[in-house]
C-alpha cells in the first residue's frame, strides 16, 4: 500500500477551512476500512483534522487518529488493517458475481469461527458452560487481543492530552443512557485508554460487556452509530464535518433473504444521519431568523435579560457537514460488516480515498464559498457522481 504525502499546513489544504476540521465515524466492523482510506486522502490533501468523534470500529479508527502524530497516522492505520485482515489467504478474484459473493461469505463464516488476529478470538469455553457474570457467559469471543493491538499502536498520553479533540460514543448497559468519552470532558481528561475504545465497540452477544469506574458498556450501535449529534451539541466556533458512513440509509427493495439481512442492517446502523442533519439546518435557519429579529430591537429591549436569554440560546457558528457513504458492491452481503479478508479490506480503503477525491473534485468551490461566507450546509456525493447540496 502506497503511503501518503506527509501532511503539510493549513495553508496547502485545497479549500480554506474553519476553525475545526472534525471527523465522524460510523460503526461497522469491516466497513471501517473505508474511513482509513478516507483519511489517507484527507492527509494526502492537506486538510488536517482537529475532532474526531466514532462509534465501535470508527472509534478504533479515532483512537489510531488522536493517539498519533499527522506524520505517523497511515502507518498505524495501515499496520491495524494489514494485521486484522491478514487471517484468510489474500486470493485474487476475478470480478464474478457468484465466485465473489461465494469467496465474501466464506471469508465471513472463517471469521465468525475463528476470529480475527489482533481483534478477538472464540472463547475456549462455551457460554452455557461458563459461570453466572463470567465474559465466557456473555458473549462468544474474547477482545484482549483488540487491547493489546491499540497499546501497541496508539499513544494513550496523547489521546488524552494531544491536540486533536476525541470522543467515543458507548451504551450503559444498567440504565441504557449513551455515554461520550471525551477528552475535552472533566469527567474523562487523562483517563481514556483502550477499555474505552474497547467499550464503544463492544456488540453483543458477539463480545463481551467493558467495565469502567464499576459501570458496563456496550457497543454505542445499539443506540446510535452515528457520532453527529454530539459533535454539533458541542460545536464552537465555524465547523467543518466529514461525515463518513458505513451504512447508507437509501436502499432498494429486497428481493431475496441475503439482500433483506443487507437492508436490515443498513436501516438499524444508518442512525438516521441525514434526519439529524435535515433537523440540525432546520434550528439553524430558525437561529438565523431569531438573530435577524433581535438585530431591529431597540437598544432598551435588547438589554432586557429575556432578550439577553433568547439571544444566548442561538448558535453563531456556521456548520458544513461533507457526506461521505459507502456504497456496497453488488456481492456483498449482511455479512460485510464481519468479512475482513484482504481483498475486500484493500476494495473497501480504494473507495474510501476516491469518495474523497470525488467531492472536493467537484464539491470544491461550492464548499469553500459557504465556509469564507460564513453559511451552513450538507454536501452529499449522489450515486450518479453530482454533487448536491442542501442549505440552512
Amino acid at each position: 500500500m502506497d503511503m501518503p504525502k506527509k501532511p503539510g499546513r493549513r495553508g496547502h489544504a485545497p479549500m480554506p477551512l474553519p476553525d475545526q476540521v472534525a471527523l465522524v465515524l460510523q460503526g461497522g466492523g469491516a466497513l471501517g476500512s473505508y474511513q482509513a482510506g478516507v483519511v489517507e486522502r484527507l492527509a494526502q490533501l492537506d486538510i488536517a483534522i482537529d475532532w474526531v468523534a466514532g462509534i465501535s470500529i470508527g472509534a478504533v479508527n479515532a483512537a489510531l487518529i488522536a493517539g498519533n502524530p499527522p506524520e505517523r497516522r497511515i502507518e498505524r492505520l495501515i499496520r491495524f488493517w494489514e494485521l486484522v485482515s491478514g487471517g484468510l489467504p489474500n486470493f485474487c478474484l476475478p470480478d464474478v458475481h457468484d465466485l465473489r459473493e461465494a469467496a465474501h461469505l466464506m471469508a465471513a463464516g472463517a471469521v465468525a469461527l475463528w476470529g480475527i488476529p489482533g481483534f478477538f478470538r472464540p472463547h475456549w469455553l462455551p457460554s452455557w458452560l461458563a459461570p453466572a457474570g463470567a465474559p465466557e457467559a456473555l458473549s462468544y469471543y474474547d477482545a484482549s487481543p483488540l487491547r493489546e493491538t491499540l497499546d501497541e499502536l496508539v499513544d494513550w498520553e496523547r489521546v488524552n492530552f494531544g491536540p486533536t479533540r476525541f470522543s467515543v460514543g458507548a451504551v450503559d448497559i444498567e440504565n441504557g443512557n449513551f455515554v461520550y468519552f471525551d477528552n475535552q470532558d472533566p469527567q474523562w481528561r487523562g483517563k481514556i485508554d483502550a477499555r474505552h475504545v474497547m467499550a464503544s465497540g463492544a456488540l453483543p452477544p458477539g463480545l463481551p460487556p467493558v467495565e469502567i469506574d464499576g459501570r458496563h458498556y456496550w457497543d454505542g450501535g445499539l443506540v446510535s452509530n452515528t457520532p453527529l449529534a454530539h459533535v454539533l451539541d458541542h460545536q464552537t466556533g465555524d465547523l467543518l464535518i466529514f461525515q463518513v458512513d458505513l451504512f447508507p440509509a437509501e436502499g432498494p427493495l429486497p428481493s431475496e433473504m441475503t439482500e433483506v439481512w443487507s437492508r436490515q442492517k443498513d436501516v438499524q446502523y444508518s442512525s438516521r444521519t441525514r434526519q439529524v442533519t435535515d433537523r440540525y439546518l432546520r434550528q439553524r435557519h430558525e437561529h438565523l431568523a431569531i438573530r435577524a429579529l433581535l438585530d431591529t430591537l431597540p437598544d432598551d429591549i435588547a438589554d432586557t435579560p429575556q432578550a439577553r436569554a433568547v439571544a444566548d440560546m442561538i448558535e453563531e457558528g456556521a456548520v458544513n457537514i461533507v457526506h461521505l457513504i459507502y456504497r456496497s458492491r453488488a456481492w456483498e452481503s449482511g455479512a460485510r460488516d464481519f468479512e475482513f479478508s484482504r481483498a475486500t479490506m484493500l476494495d473497501h480503503w480504494q473507495q474510501g480515498g476516491d469518495a474523497v477525491s470525488a467531492v472536493i473534485g467537484r464539491g470544491n468551490r461550492l464548499i469553500a464559498q459557504n465556509i469564507v461566507s460564513g453559511k451552513s450546509a450538507a454536501f452529499d456525493l449522489a450515486n450518479g457522481g453530482q454533487i448536491k447540496e442542501k442549505q440552512a
